[in-house]
């Protein structure tokens, strides 16, 4: 089974405002994130605080490439979780958006923190969500999620019948294609530069060529691997100092290796993008 860590219903939704009437307030120093660069939604997290500058505004605690709490969660996030909620007894889990002037989580919803992150604290007007293309960016995060990431791990699912794979692998393949059209005449898919949709693909296309392809036949990969803009985009953005830096391949391979119950398939010989020349220094990634 090609698996990661699963993704749970979010436990906590809430959201920064644009004034201090909302509660949470977009106030410089308050709130400090909680990632693991190992984790896709956590990577589309860092990827865009680092577009937005936000290393003195709002920071990181780095959490490792493995959850250590035995449920599935983090020890070292287990006492914001219960000052959250009183008897808390679900993991641990990241991502998480905390309030350092209460102790307390505002948010475990990966899309929730991207947005406010990009309406809230978007100083340089970097404008990674372009507000004329909002429903836009809400199309591509769906298109990650259903047309991507799902059939990704469909398509390599152990003891799927053949059919059933072949239909997820066509569906990946309709998804990349949609994404292979979009790049025809444009370098990025919906501005000049960064946006929360390039975000958002990209670290999809990290986790289906670290973790997915593990999975596929080699005729698999090579159908894959058969969408030159989509490819060559992947690693045009991975050369952005705000992307590559932010690969922790390692930790993405540790992750996998975890909690993957599944058999490698022919597809595991050959990356499609060669993402070690993009990644950090493996004793730079803590940081």
């Amino acid at each position: 089974m090609s698996a990661t860590f699963p993704s749970a219903v979010p436990s906590f939704r809430g959201r920064i405002g644009h004034d201090a009437r909302s509660g949470y307030s977009a106030v410089p120093h308050r709130y400090r994130l909680h990632l693991a660069r190992s984790c896709p939604d956590c990577l589309r997290i860092a990827v865009t605080h680092s577009l937005l500058g936000l290393d003195e505004t709002l920071p990181i605690g780095w959490l490792p490439a493995l959850p250590d709490g035995g449920d599935g969660g983090y020890r070292a996030l287990r006492p914001l979780y219960e000052a959250s909620s009183h008897g808390y007894r679900g993991p641990a889990a990241a991502p998480v958006l905390s309030d350092d002037w209460s102790g307390r989580i505002v948010s475990t919803d990966s899309s929730a923190i991207l947005t406010d992150l990009a309406h809230r604290f978007d100083r340089d007007g970097a404008n990674l969500r372009p507000p004329a293309d909002g429903a836009a960016v809400e199309a591509v995060a769906l298109l990650c999620a259903r047309g991507l990431d799902a059939p990704a791990q469909r398509a390599g699912l152990a003891g799927t019948a053949p059919a059933e794979r072949e239909a997820a692998l066509r569906n990946l393949l309709d998804g990349l294609g949609a994404i292979e059209r979009r790049l025809a005449d444009r370098s990025h898919l919906l501005d000049d530069g960064p946006t929360l949709a390039d975000v958002q693909v990209w670290a999809s296309l990290v986790e289906l060529d670290t973790v997915h392809r593990w999975h596929l036949t080699a005729a698999a990969v090579d159908r894959v691997a058969d969408h030159p803009r989509v490819w060559e985009y992947a690693r045009r953005l991975a050369r952005h100092p705000a992307f590559g830096r932010h690969l922790d391949l390692e930790g993405i391979d540790r992750r996998h290796r975890a909690r993957c119950r599944g058999e490698e398939d022919a597809g595991a010989a050959m990356p499609i993008v060669d993402w070690a020349q993009y990644a950090r220094p493996r004793a730079a990634v803590s940081g």
